[in-house]
């Protein structure tokens, strides 16, 4: 399907790997141009040339943390104005409510909420006078389902899907649309980190780790960077117009919900 974005721009945030990657990866190959970042300037590069051998699109890096105003205001300079913005920042660690303390809260909210608003409120004025524009935020699944060990990550993505709740339905009207991706579990280095870290714990193998965490997922497996980005850029492509203010679940079925 040609999702009649090529010749378009993207700004991806935390786009060295994992979904990030997937999602940039699906977006060259729709033919969009590309400003990368993530604070690892080695592995952000390495990818960089590896999107443009694939596909031949034009892409500019800029290592930076993007949590940061100095940070942002660099990544901002860089990227101009796009016509499509994908925000993703790694969640706060996991918790027990009691030990969290007012700075963790502002740490999360900072990384999660206030950060994803702030690059949003930079690019929306643009992309509304030209009358196009495609906005989607990588949260997680935990806004469907709160994971008690995340309170940090629950509360910081329910405060953004609020703002997207309200901010996607003012911008329609002008072209401009606003959605959130929610993953659940894929097949990234982080979980990888996670499950060999349980294996450890549990003194068991990865592989009945990973067999018991399947056994939970309907389809039996977790998904790739691959598949979450070509469903990152279906939502930005022309043929999601119609599509507004909504929260994707791309988690295998993990959450047993009829809404």
């Amino acid at each position: 399907m040609d999702l009649g974005i090529s010749g378009k721009r993207a700004l991806v945030t935390a786009s060295s790997k994992g979904l990030g990657r997937g999602c940039a990866e699906a977006l060259a190959e729709a033919g969009v141009d590309l400003v990368l970042n993530a604070r690892g300037e080695e592995a952000l590069s390495a990818t960089a040339q590896a999107i443009r051998d694939a596909h031949g699109v034009e892409v500019t890096v800029l290592a930076a943390d993007i949590v940061s105003e100095e940070g942002r205001a660099a990544v901002l300079e860089a990227a101009g104005q796009v016509d499509i913005l994908v925000t993703n920042a790694g969640g706060p660690p996991p918790g027990v409510w009691s030990d969290w303390s007012r700075d963790d809260f502002i740490a999360a909210l900072e990384a999660n909420m206030l950060t994803p608003i702030a690059l949003m409120q930079a690019m929306l004025p643009g992309m509304m006078e030209k009358g196009w524009g495609r906005v989607v935020n990588i949260t997680s699944q935990s806004v469907k389902a709160p994971i008690p060990a995340l309170g940090l990550s629950n509360s910081a993505r329910a405060g953004l899907t609020g703002f997207v709740a309200g901010t996607s339905r003012q911008v329609a009207q002008h072209g401009v649309t606003i959605n959130n991706l929610l993953p659940g579990a894929h097949d990234t280095d982080r979980i990888d980190a996670l499950d060999r870290a349980a294996a450890d714990t549990q003194g068991t193998s990865l592989e009945d780790v990973r067999a018991a965490k399947f056994k939970t997922i309907p389809v039996r497996r977790y998904g790739t960077a691959a598949e979450f980005g070509r469903t990152c850029a279906f939502l930005c492509s022309q043929h999601a117009g119609y599509i507004v203010g909504q929260n994707i679940l791309a988690d295998g079925g993990g959450i047993n919900a009829t809404l």
